[in-house]
């Protein structure tokens, strides 16, 4: 998942539970950090999506050969990705369209949300295979510093939601 699926998913998940009261069930719908925190695990992986490895090269200490591999991967990985996020936006703007009709049909809507809802799962898989695929590429001190980058991202995370609801102990 690049950062464009990630917000695609939170675009289209934070108006929706902003319509929705709170319920006991979906946290997410009264307590948007627990996205983040439901999302941690997802995003330690997508450290590893080559397109994340490459812009961060130099620190990672990438060889010549491991940027081919890597531009390579991302490559092969993006036309599915677009394919799949450009099916997704179509069926959310058919979802639009029919939510605006006069006379709503929900089954039209849910049929389109899932389809939707398929198709950005789809591109949230590519990504997540590619950065498995990415992971192996790289060395064990490569994959150690970004164990490390990871664990600090999860720290911080950790820390900015202490910070944000400080009456609560997690």
């Amino acid at each position: 998942m690049d950062v464009r699926s990630l917000l695609a998913l939170m675009a289209l998940a934070g108006p929706l539970a902003a319509q929705q009261p709170a319920h006991p069930m979906h946290p997410m719908m009264d307590d948007p950090m627990a996205m983040q925190e439901m999302m941690g695990p997802m995003m330690q992986v997508m450290l590893y999506t080559p397109q994340h490895l490459l812009a961060h090269k130099d620190a990672v200490g990438l060889t010549a050969d491991q940027v081919a591999r890597l531009t390579t991967l991302r490559s092969a990985t993006q036309a599915a990705q677009d394919a799949a996020m450009g099916e997704a936006k179509a069926h959310m703007q058919e979802l639009e369209q029919a939510a605006n009709d006069a006379t709503p049909d929900t089954s039209v809507l849910k049929t389109h949300f899932q389809a939707a809802h398929g198709a950005m799962g789809k591109a949230h898989w590519l990504a997540l295979a590619s950065a498995v695929q990415a992971r192996a590429i790289l060395n064990d001190a490569q994959r150690t510093k970004l164990k490390a980058w990871a664990d600090s991202m999860q720290t911080w995370m950790h820390q900015h939601r202490q910070m944000m609801k400080p009456g609560e102990s997690h």
